[in-house]
């Protein structure tokens, strides 16, 4: 490739990136695609339409993800996920932390995107807050207090993390041959279990499920296909174009919001330029405004009163701190790292689960408390 036809490539990852981020914000919006609300669901009134939905899309983009990996078109291992080093601590303790926070805030990162683009001048606060406290977990104050505690907690494998990798080490086998059939094993059970219920047959969870998942791969591709460069003409190194890691990136909502927060600040700084993580914070948003202006959904929201506020600074806070140390949210770790058969994406998502469960019982706590 020619380094004149680096912009033109680079500006087809970046539209294709935001066309699937908007495509994932309409449809999280018109289907209240939610992981708190789905862990919520269940706690509360037992009812499993939105994990069986959560699901559905985790088990179509390990398909997707795996079967690419096959047929050679990305690695796990050149992405942030499936490095030799696992961080089980941060993974566990920030995904604890994320899943707190979520609950106090009224939802993940890509729910504050989506309920942003609904009206939702509650998420707008949110989504100033956790990029601060993201950018200060990342490259600031707190980001040297973790890399010198919790990050020094690690396990050095001799191979990769994703489970291919590992099986492969152990046995001998074909790396890209355990991939497809652990995709098809893992992710072939996850949407065969969503799919055995009534529940997880019902229009919005197969629109989500499918939907969603089907995002997550695009991007994957978008990132780790179209925008791969095997020899950079200028640096004469393998590079992934407009990614901020370097790296081949998917969908998450932590750093991003960070990054896109950034930017808007430095504009006029000739060095911050658009990446994926951008666009996608910035598609999500309108993808979720356009459904809910097509459905007539969009309404302005604020804060009930100073408790109401003080939860949701207070879960910004943890979900900024916690996506950071655990290395993305439920969209990073629990669909983009969990495709790539990560260990420590199941760790962080295993986190943000009890986390989410510990902050569900909080606010029950508090409701009985004020009867």
């Amino acid at each position: 490739m020619q380094e004149s036809d680096l912009p033109g490539l680079a500006a087809q990852v970046l539209w294709a990136a935001f066309f699937l981020a908007a495509v994932f914000g309409a449809i999280a919006q018109r289907t209240h695609f939610c992981t708190m609300g789905a862990v919520a669901d269940i706690v509360n009134i037992g009812d499993w339409s939105r994990m069986r939905m959560w699901a559905l899309a985790i088990g179509v983009a390990m398909l997707g993800f795996n079967t690419m990996v096959y047929l050679g078109w990305v690695e796990a291992g050149k992405s942030i996920y499936a490095g030799s080093r696992l961080i089980w601590l941060s993974n566990l303790l920030g995904g604890a932390l994320f899943g707190v926070g979520m609950v106090l805030a009224s939802g993940c990162g890509s729910k504050t995107l989506v309920r942003i683009g609904g009206g939702s001048l509650k998420a707008l606060v949110v989504f100033a807050v956790l990029a601060i406290a993201a950018y200060a977990t990342m490259r600031g104050i707190v980001g040297v207090a973790r890399v010198a505690t919790v990050d020094t907690v690690a396990l050095t494998l001799p191979t990769g993390q994703d489970l291919p990798s590992l099986l492969a080490g152990a046995l001998g086998a074909d790396k890209k041959v355990l991939a497809l059939a652990l995709g098809l094993l893992l992710g072939g059970g996850l949407v065969a279990w969503a799919l055995s219920s009534p529940q997880g047959r019902s229009a919005d969870v197969l629109l989500a499920g499918f939907g969603i998942g089907l995002v997550v791969v695009g991007v994957w591709w978008v990132s780790g296909r179209l925008g791969h460069l095997p020899e950079h003409p200028q640096t004469l190194e393998e590079a992934f174009l407009a990614t901020n890691s370097q790296r081949m990136e998917s969908l998450t909502f932590v750093a991003p919001i960070a990054y896109t927060v950034d930017w808007l600040i430095l504009f006029s700084d000739k060095s911050k330029v658009l990446t994926i993580a951008v666009v996608s914070t910035v598609g999500v948003i309108v993808g979720a405004l356009l459904s809910a202006l097509a459905t007539r959904s969009f309404r302005w929201e604020g804060f009930a009163g100073t408790q109401d506020t003080a939860h949701h600074l207070v879960g910004a806070v943890l979900m900024g701190v916690g996506g950071v140390t655990a290395m993305g949210c439920t969209v990073g770790q629990g669909l983009s790292g969990v495709s790539t058969l990560a260990l420590g994406s199941f760790l962080a998502f295993a986190g943000i689960v009890a986390g989410a469960m510990v902050g569900l019982k909080y606010q029950v706590w508090q409701l009985e408390r004020s009867l």
